[in-house]
């Protein structure tokens, strides 16, 4: 079964965003965990998460992405920044028990000129902190462009992030195709080399996720600007092979492209078009 969805609004509470993803024909998607520049969290009322579910199993929905804040930077110079972001991480792991089984997908952070192994380090620690044993949820390392100070545009710093939690087998991969094109990793004209590089220095176990979205920049360009699929240099041949690749083909595939409700419906539509 082909796996896709959007990025929807969990405005309206988790039923509603159940009902919106089966309008456009999805049966997996992601939202925010809180406002996307962060701040607090709404408080969740069981019952409508308990809809969600429900209306999940019947419609043999795959696992679905809470994402986090992008203000959640770990790895930031700047210590109330860092505290911040570990409360939010803590925060959110513990609502997450909720929606039990799912994935939790955050951006690695910005060192912002401490040096990568600093940042790197700053990450594992609030990890370590964060998780607990009894959780039911598969925390996964985003990979990223590259632009500025990011960490995580070079599968290496994820492998080391990954090496360094203690409870590891919780932690898996997001590969978005913009990132890691806007990155380097030449996805249109060596996917099979990009991930069996991902496969050796990771391992394909860990990819558990697929953020699908086309690029408005040139490979390694560091950037990272989404665009609708088949109109970037990524390109519908390569995402087509992407959404079709035996190592790829069954994990969930979100759509982050710059669209509106309609205009997901319209990229689900044509993907599953796709599918071989």
């Amino acid at each position: 079964m082909f796996k896709i969805g959007s990025h929807l609004s969990i405005s309206n509470g988790f039923e509603a965003i159940g009902k919106q993803a089966l309008e456009i024909g999805a049966n997996t998607f992601q939202f925010f965990t809180r406002n996307p520049r962060g701040g607090s969290a709404k408080k969740i009322e069981q019952s409508d998460v308990d809809a969600l579910i429900l209306l999940m199993k019947k419609h043999n929905f795959s696992q679905i992405i809470a994402h986090a804040p992008y203000t959640m930077n770990l790895c930031s110079s700047k210590p109330e920044t860092r505290e911040f972001a570990l409360n939010t991480l803590a925060d959110d792991l513990q609502r997450m028990e909720c929606l039990p089984g799912n994935l939790y997908n955050f951006h690695p952070g910005s060192h912002t000129g401490q040096g990568a192994e600093v940042g790197i380090s700053q990450i594992i620690n609030a990890l370590n902190a964060a998780m607990f044993k009894t959780m039911h949820t598969t925390v996964l390392l985003e990979t990223m462009a590259g632009k500025g100070s990011e960490i995580g545009s070079r599968f290496e710093e994820l492998r080391k992030i990954i090496d360094g939690v203690d409870l590891n087998d919780k932690i898996g991969v997001c590969l978005d195709t913009c990132h890691v094109f806007d990155a380097g990793y030449d996805i249109v004209n060596n996917l099979n080399g990009v991930l069996c590089e991902f496969d050796k220095i990771i391992g394909i176990k860990r990819l558990k996720a697929i953020h699908l979205n086309d690029s408005m920049n040139f490979l390694g360009c560091h950037k990272d600007r989404h665009q609708k699929i088949g109109q970037g240099a990524i390109g519908i041949n390569a995402l087509t092979r992407i959404i079709n690749d035996s190592r790829l083909k069954n994990l969930p595939f979100l759509l982050e492209t710059p669209n509106d409700i309609d205009g997901y419906a319209y990229e689900i539509k044509m993907l599953k078009s796709f599918v071989k």
